[in-house]
């Protein structure tokens, strides 16, 4: 059986321009600050002689490569990235950067935000633009019903209220 995995679906290419700058302010900091910093502990670690036994050499050498393939990665991402800087002309429906209320047929409330696939935050409600919920919210608006599929099977949920951040 080979390695081979079907290649994964291309992310929506939107972002907020604060998210904009946390990948921007993240890529400054691995190739002026952390890079640097393991790439002097790799030169040194190989001064010491023997790098099959070297501890820091090896894992130097593999947090380097982890380190310059999300620099690869963040590279390209930021060329492709268009910022919406702008709330949409419709605010009465759901669009990129929306604050949602929802409510489920049991009365309990949850509250997202539709974000770019790179500003997902579970901690704070930011949801993709890309994930079911989202997709199933788009154009919608208050008192509207969706139907999406969950891990836990089919929801349901109603639109309370949309909200837009000045930008």
């Amino acid at each position: 059986m080979g390695r081979w995995r079907p290649p994964s679906p291309a992310s929506t290419a939107v972002i907020s321009p604060a998210g904009f700058a946390a990948l921007e302010a993240e890529l400054h900091q691995l190739w002026r600050v952390e890079r640097p910093k393991v790439t002097a502990v790799v030169s040194a670690a190989a001064k010491n002689g023997d790098r099959s036994e070297n501890g820091d050499y090896i894992y130097g050498k593999r947090r380097l490569g982890e380190i310059d393939r999300r620099i690869r990665y963040l590279q390209k991402r930021i060329k492709h990235l268009e910022i919406v800087d702008q709330k949409p002309n419709d605010t009465s429906r759901i669009y990129f950067g929306a604050e949602v209320e929802l409510e489920n047929p049991d009365g309990e409330l949850l509250s997202v935000t539709i974000v770019g696939p790179d500003e997902i935050n579970p901690e704070i409600k930011n949801i993709s633009i890309d994930s079911p919920l989202a997709r199933a919210l788009l154009g919608k608006s208050v008192d509207d019903e969706i139907k999406f599929e969950s891990p836990t099977g089919i929801q349901i949920q109603y639109v309370v209220s949309i909200n837009y951040q000045d930008a």
